[in-house]
């Protein structure tokens, strides 16, 4: 009987073959190296580039045109002046300057680059705010007169807001339109452990931004992955990692055209801060105290005054028909003084409106069975303590706006660190007390990234961050991603 056919071998799937943009080039040389000038004609990243650029640009122009007219007209609204016609002129007028600098300061901010590596929307503010102090120095220094000086302030305020929200609906439209077309952003993540599985599942579960983990794997595995898997990115999540290793991922995701990203670890966070000591034997770096002074100080003091002055006169209606409801609803006081661990761990009464039947503290040792919450906190989804009015009032943080009077005495700030109740801090290891440096805040970078989606020790840790890379404009990022973070109810129980 004649032999059968043999069937021919199978050629491995090549992935690298399906992503052409990965692959190192055929000369062998990697995708760091330059080729001929017109080369990048054949593909199609020179159109997808100016797409974005274009669509990106025309919604910051929209926005700071919208932004000029907004508060003229509302100035004209609320003491009386120019009429519609008039304010529009002068928009388009002051908008050829402002938008001039606004492009160039977005560009430099990198808000203009792809979709992985654009920063969000604290760069956003942080390049208004600057476009509006240069602003405001050009106008001094050619000697233009203004009847006030609303018009910065005023147009920062509403250009944040809505080139915010501009381009936050840009990032959701354009979003569902690549995943339409089939478009992912997909990572490798290396590491072992919790740590690892934390920042996967904290990548996967972004809204605005999520990234496919295609595989966790240790050092050892890394070599077969470059070969097996494509993928747009590489994120270490391990902490032991040996220096000469890490650059030689570094290089070959290099060559291949895969960005590098590292979750920091709390060491490398506690780094930022770290300062050259010259003159000694050997180099040295200083870990100063993460202490807001000086100059810092005083702005983000003068910061918090103003902001909890006008928000206590602006919300004044609100806060009046809430402590109506919360007093017709049940009995007890309107107002629930929580003793909490402030800056250097010395207590102070903490003011919310209460949103538990009067007494309800006293029982929670009876529900500590049913606690729902990771490490050291106290959550529970469906807690029988908590009022109907309560319910609703946490539901969108609203009983937390009497802490704006614990602003105002300086007991604590608009921005930083959660105060957590006594029951809890008793429960703190002791690297996680040293997030009471600093002033406890009505909001952080708690409510705006993930809140009990996120493990205690990521939470602390984000702490960290905000007092390491503290600025105005970064308090001014959180205040504005707190609204719809507190809206979609992210995270919160």
């Amino acid at each position: 009987m004649p032999d059968k056919p043999s069937r021919p071998k199978s050629t491995p799937r090549d992935p690298f073959a399906e992503r052409p943009e990965l692959l190192v080039v055929a000369d062998g040389h990697d995708l760091r190296r330059r080729r001929t000038p017109l080369s990048f004609l054949l593909t199609m990243d020179l159109l997808r580039s100016a797409v974005r650029v274009v669509s990106l640009v025309i919604v910051d122009l929209a926005g700071i045109y919208l932004a000029i007219l907004v508060a003229l007209q509302s100035k004209s609204l609320i003491i009386g002046g120019a009429s519609f016609d008039a304010n529009l002129t002068q928009a388009y007028n002051y908008g050829v300057f402002a938008a001039l600098l606004t492009l160039l300061l977005f560009a430099r901010a990198g808000l203009y680059g792809d979709r992985g590596s654009r920063p969000g929307l604290g760069a956003v503010v942080s390049a208004l705010f600057s476009v509006a102090l240069v602003a405001f120095l050009y106008s001094e220094i050619v000697g233009r007169d203004f009847s006030s000086y609303y018009i910065f302030w005023g147009t920062l305020i509403f250009a944040v807001a809505i080139i915010g929200l501009l381009r936050a609906l840009y990032e959701r439209a354009s979003g569902r339109i690549l995943r339409a077309a089939g478009y992912r952003r997909s990572a490798v993540l290396v590491g072992v452990g919790a740590h690892a599985e934390a920042v996967g599942k904290a990548l996967a579960a972004s809204r605005s931004n999520p990234v496919e983990v295609v595989d966790i794997v240790g050092p050892a595995e890394l070599d077969d992955v470059f070969g097996s898997v494509a993928f747009d990115e590489l994120v270490i999540a391990d902490p032991g990692f040996d220096e000469a290793r890490v650059l030689e991922i570094v290089d070959r995701c290099h060559e291949r055209g895969v960005r590098v990203r590292v979750a920091p670890t709390t060491s490398e966070l506690l780094a930022r801060r770290a300062e050259f000591v010259p003159g000694s034997a050997v180099p040295l770096f200083e870990l100063r105290a993460p202490v807001f002074e000086g100059a810092d100080y005083a702005l983000k003091r003068l910061f918090d005054l103003s902001g909890a002055l006008l928000g206590l006169i602006l919300l004044s209606p609100l806060l009046a028909l809430i402590a109506l409801a919360v007093k017709l609803s049940s009995r007890g006081p309107v107002l629930f003084r929580s003793t909490r661990p402030g800056i250097g761990g010395e207590p102070f009464a903490c003011l919310k409106f209460r949103t538990m039947y009067e007494g309800s503290e006293l029982i929670q040792h009876e529900l500590e069975a049913e606690n729902e919450a990771d490490g050291p906190l106290f959550k529970i989804r469906r807690d029988p303590r908590v009022t109907p009015v309560g319910r609703l009032l946490r539901r969108i943080s609203l009983d937390e706006l009497p802490q704006l009077w614990n602003v105002l005495r300086g007991k604590m700030s608009i921005v930083g660190p959660r105060p957590l109740p006594q029951r809890d801090y008793a429960r703190l290891e002791d690297w996680h007390r040293r997030r009471y440096l600093v002033l406890p805040g009505m909001t952080g970078l708690w409510q705006v990234s993930g809140r009990s989606e996120l493990d205690f020790d990521d939470l602390v840790k984000l702490d960290f961050l905000y007092i390491e890379s503290w600025s105005l404009a970064l308090d001014l990022s959180i205040i504005v991603q707190t609204i719809p973070a507190v809206l979609r109810r992210r995270g919160a129980f």
